[in-house]
């Protein structure tokens, strides 16, 4: 459906102005079909977010100033996260042995295996939401929001 129909406004003051809009529309509709195949397993896309950074750098630790780097919203509390997904039993928390002002963040066994599954989830909820999109297009795609932001 085009943006003009999705939110009921026929002018735009600029080209610019209109893939602003629907680039942020857009993004927000991917969060939101994302939040819900995420909610059955009452993980947040920022938690699914954080978990996937631990997997990459499993078995090595993070920092949550390493995590806050890395997180794709850059405006979500890591160390909330962090406490929520650990009551979970799906991150540790330890002092770090040569520095006590440290702390070391780390993936569970639990938060692997739950991490397995949510993947699995999202990627069939990927090839749903953006299936059609052909390969080109996706790395047209791709290419364009990158030169966005250069």
């Amino acid at each position: 459906m085009k943006i003009e129909e999705e939110i009921k406004q026929r002018k735009f003051t600029s080209v610019y102005h209109k893939a602003h809009i629907n680039l942020l529309f857009t993004a927000s509709w991917l969060s939101q079909n994302s939040a819900q195949l995420l909610k059955p397993h009452r993980v947040s896309w920022q938690q699914f977010n954080i978990l996937r950074i631990l997997r990459g750098m499993h078995p090595e630790p993070a920092t949550i100033k390493l995590l806050t780097e890395r997180m794709i919203d850059k405006m979500s509390n890591a160390s909330r996260l962090v406490e929520k997904l650990k009551q979970k039993g799906y991150v540790e928390r330890r002092v770090c042995p040569s520095d006590r002002r440290r702390v070391d963040i780390r993936i569970t066994d639990k938060g692997l295996q739950l991490l397995e599954t949510l993947s699995r989830i999202m990627e069939e909820g990927l090839h749903e939401r953006m299936g059609n999109l052909s390969q080109e297009e996706a790395a047209q795609l791709n290419c364009l929001l990158d030169k966005i932001r250069d």
